[in-house]
């Protein structure tokens, strides 16, 4: 088991957390800018994070039927929490912005479904999934992910997330920069300006 210091370093070590001036895909500005992806391309890095997670869902969860994790941020955690506690684990993908089952992945009636993701924001990918579970008259049994981001603000599920690290992250409209961050040059990552 990671202690949270020990996985702070290993995001940090990763780029998984940066520290700067960003422009976050909401358009608010932040002092700390998170991409999992990041962690998870070092496999031999993210093990014991991911095994952590997976403790913490087993002692929660005595049984889970199904894993759903929302494309793209989701499959590979999914996919890792799915290998570890030995469950089927399937994703859902937007398909002309709603999230669907492709590749003949189904939810059958009944099942326990738990959904997982790498980073839990607002928690809108996560209640588009629950939408695929009601629709399939399953039980949702909660959400788990790596990184709890979320403020009692904007976080949109009422359930408890199971997360291997809370993590804030202030986020500032541009005519409210603290004078700290305004003085840093922003860096533009993530996918949408590539």
């Amino acid at each position: 088991m990671h202690s949270p210091k020990k996985s702070l370093n290993i995001l940090k070590k990763t780029n998984a957390l940066l520290e700067g001036h960003f422009i976050l895909s909401s358009g608010l500005h932040s002092s700390r800018y998170i991409q999992c992806a990041k962690l998870l391309s070092y496999p031999h890095l993210a093990k014991d994070i991911c095994k952590s997670l997976a403790f913490k869902i087993k002692k929660k969860f005595k049984k889970i039927d199904l894993i759903l994790a929302p494309a793209m941020g989701g499959i590979i955690i999914g996919y890792e929490i799915g290998r570890i506690l030995k469950k089927e684990t399937i994703f859902c993908e937007r398909v002309n912005g709603k999230f669907v089952l492709r590749r003949g992945f189904n939810i059958k009636k009944g099942q326990r479904v738990l959904i997982i993701e790498d980073v839990i924001t607002t928690g809108k990918s996560s209640l588009e999934c629950v939408r695929l579970i009601k629709k399939s008259k399953a039980k949702l049994l909660g959400f788990a992910s790596i990184i709890d981001r979320s403020t009692k603000k904007n976080l949109k599920i009422k359930k408890k997330i199971i997360s291997h690290l809370k993590i804030d992250v202030p986020t500032y409209k541009k005519d409210r920069l603290p004078k700290n961050l305004a003085s840093i040059k922003i860096t533009t990552p993530g996918s949408r300006f590539i």
